[in-house]
């Protein structure tokens, strides 16, 4: 079994909180170091035992550590990496958890010192909650975890990320970060901006019929009332680190919206028809693939 003799968790929410409590559950490391933004975090993190010990910085986090994950906003990872290259050992790899990949290659490469490994991760896993309190180690079982190495990166630090997040539970897929990108562009960033401007539409709404839209909401909009309640700060840094990709998947979006619309005035119901069934194939695609995953069972306490 892969193991790691220090792990430095820099970010304790979510993503952070259940890497912890897996790499525990699982025997993946021999000391878990952790630091956050707020002591009031910190606290909650050593409380809860997700971490053997809190830092006050991420400096102080990664010294010593043979695996460091960033686990903070892709817009926060430039400064952060900018703060820690320094203090990075030799043989450390350096992973992160954003959802885009690119600009944490292209942010992070000039951090590191000379024997450190960047293999980029992202976990396609998540809930709307957030905090340390939010983490649980089965966070990853059955879901994908898409690793991001740039080109000539140690082939022992890819094969040792890889055991680690299948240990974790997760399929492991190695893939260049430009393609990641284009992918997540249409797979997530896409509809999670769909939702947001869904959702807002109905802010804007008059009150007497944005109550009945919330009294009667159906499952479709129920759903993306979940996706709109992702964090505004980290989604706000996907957009703008992943904009070209983005705007590009925007725009044919734009174009097919346009097609539906025009169908819709015009009255051409096959037209309307045909796209609806061309459309399912791609649900019953994502059934066969394995990606209709129930949600996790409710925590209790205790």
């Amino acid at each position: 079994m892969v193991k790691f003799e220090r792990l430095a968790l820099v970010g304790l929410g979510l993503i952070g909180s259940s890497i912890a409590l897996g790499a525990k559950q699982h025997g993946l490391v021999g000391e878990i170091v952790g630091t956050a933004r707020t002591e009031a975090t910190r606290a909650k993190a050593l409380e809860l035992g997700l971490v053997d010990r809190c830092a006050g910085s991420a400096q102080e986090a990664v010294q010593g550590a043979d695996l460091v994950i960033l686990c903070v906003p892709v817009g926060a990872i430039g400064s952060v990496g900018a703060e820690i290259g320094p203090h990075l050992k030799p043989g450390c790899i350096l992973s992160d958890v954003g959802s885009v990949k690119g600009s944490v290659i292209k942010d992070l490469s000039p951090c590191l010192p000379d024997g450190v490994h960047l293999v980029p991760g992202h976990p396609i896993a998540g809930t709307e909650d957030s905090g340390p309190e939010s983490g649980f180690a089965e966070l990853f079982h059955d879901r994908w975890q898409i690793l991001t190495p740039p080109p000539h990166t140690d082939k022992n630090a890819v094969e040792r990320m890889t055991a680690f997040w299948e240990t974790l539970g997760s399929d492991v897929a190695v893939m260049e970060a430009d393609r990641h990108d284009q992918v997540l562009a249409i797979t997530s960033h896409l509809p999670h901006l769909i939702a947001y401007t869904i959702v807002g539409t109905a802010v804007d709404l008059g009150d007497d019929i944005k109550a009945e839209v919330i009294q009667y909401s159906a499952s479709g909009f129920r759903d993306f009332t979940r996706i709109a309640a992702s964090d505004p700060v980290m989604w706000r840094d996907v957009f703008l680190k992943n904009k070209t990709a983005v705007l590009d998947i925007l725009q044919r979006f734009t174009e097919d919206l346009t097609a539906l619309q025009r169908a819709i005035r015009r009255g051409e119901g096959e037209t309307l028809h045909q796209h609806f069934t061309d459309t399912r194939a791609i649900r019953r695609g994502v059934i066969d693939a394995g990606q209709e995953v129930p949600p996790a069972p409710p925590k209790t306490e205790g």
